[in-house]
């Protein structure tokens, strides 16, 4: 991968960025005059580039398992888990999902899938009775259910990212955790499901900070009463998806129970973090979700100056090292959208598509909405590929 081959020299570069402020034209405008684009720009600091020989992995390299085990996703979100399971030979029946823009990527992308979410029904979890009717529909009435259940409840209330976006004077900074009127208690809204239901096995997901939040140990007696029903639950884990294949650091708590036994075994972490090299280093002709933004020259004049794995402050935005795992893809505000990293190798943030990349999702998932709204989904996904490896333990499990 030869970085500078395309890029201009940092003389052509200044001139244009001073062309922009002379003229008061927009960057973008001057760029496609010339019949460049952003990812003609440069960093003035291309220090050590050379090759990375280990290769990520790819989930669409491995064989589909047939889908033999059924299962229902929750809080599904754009199908992080549900592609992952998929892969590993579950046949998810059906999603539930609360957000519209989500439910849209979940049915574009697997047409024949059942959705429990808006327009055509309620996906709103907390209204349990409701929900229970439309998933008896699906999966019918008898208990227990032959199957896997799994998901993931929103993880703002317990997410240090999700509240430090706000300033430390406001109340908004402070993790609200089970104490957030909207989200808190969703943990125990999925638990409810798995006793009414009683699956075979369950996943529960979330962000590592929720224990921190558990001070009166709500997890722990809410997941031991759960046991009193027959079910083995290992230990929670807190994981990096770094030491899983996954070119990202992306700390996650996990927790599996089964009506078996025996507890379910965890997949065995690699000895090193996968780098987002060659994440940077595949093409992205024909890819779908790739529209970049548009800077102004004043940011791309203090991008530029940034070394690999610093941050431009007034941005926010830092510039990935392409040697190490990415930084953790973010989804951001509900109301704003979602605000991606610097590219390392060219002076602009990384598009949808890149951020889905980091997060292991093949090429041809295509995600609807808004680009603010394409970002979120993303940031809020679990790894696909980190849920592959999860699903085929419980499937060997089970």
């Amino acid at each position: 991968m030869d970085v500078l081959k395309n890029k201009i020299t940092l003389s052509m570069q200044k001139k244009i960025l001073d062309d922009c402020f002379r003229k008061d034209m927009p960057l973008a405008e001057i760029l496609t005059q010339k019949g460049l684009n952003y990812d003609s720009l440069r960093y003035c600091d291309y220090s050590d580039i050379i090759p990375y020989y280990e290769e990520n992995e790819i989930l669409d390299d491995k064989e589909k398992l047939h889908d033999s085990i059924p299962a229902v996703s929750f809080f599904s979100g754009a199908g992080g888990l549900n592609i992952g399971f998929e892969y590993a030979g579950f046949n998810n029946l059906v999603s539930i999902e609360f957000n519209e823009v989500f439910c849209n990527t979940l049915r574009g992308n697997n047409p024949n899938k059942k959705v429990i979410g808006p327009p055509d029904n309620n996906g709103d979890v907390r209204e349990r009775e409701i929900v229970s009717s439309e998933l008896e529909k699906i999966i019918g009435t008898a208990k227990p259910f032959d199957g896997v259940f799994h998901g993931g409840p929103p993880c703002q209330p317990f997410s240090i990212a999700a509240n430090q976006r706000f300033s430390k004077d406001s109340e908004n900074f402070k993790r609200q955790g089970f104490d957030d009127e909207e989200k808190g208690e969703l943990l125990f809204d999925y638990l409810w499901y798995i006793k009414r239901f009683r699956p075979k096995a369950f996943l529960i997901e979330n962000v590592a900070g929720i224990e921190d939040c558990d001070d009166g140990g709500k997890i722990k007696n809410a997941l031991d009463e759960i046991a009193t029903l027959g079910y083995t639950i290992s230990p929670p884990k807190i994981i990096n998806a770094a030491y899983y294949g996954v070119p990202q650091n992306r700390m996650r708590w996990i927790n599996i129970g089964t009506r078996m036994n025996k507890a379910i075994d965890f997949p065995l972490p690699n000895d090193y973090v996968t780098a987002c090299f060659n994440t940077f280093g595949r093409s992205l002709k024909d890819v779908e979700n790739h529209q970049t933004r548009k800077h102004n020259a004043e940011s791309v004049k203090r991008y530029m100056k940034l070394a690999y794995g610093t941050r431009d402050k007034l941005g926010r935005v830092d510039r990935l090292n392409p040697y190490l795992p990415s930084k953790t893809v973010i989804a951001g505000g509900t109301k704003g959208g979602g605000r991606s990293h610097l590219h390392p190798y060219s002076p602009r943030t990384i598009s949808v598509r890149e951020c889905a990349r980091l997060q292991t999702f093949p090429d041809t998932y295509i995600f609807t909405g808004s680009t603010a709204r394409q970002f979120t989904q993303v940031g809020n996904a679990v790894p696909p590929l980190l849920a592959y490896k999860i699903a085929m333990k419980i499937r060997e499990g089970l």
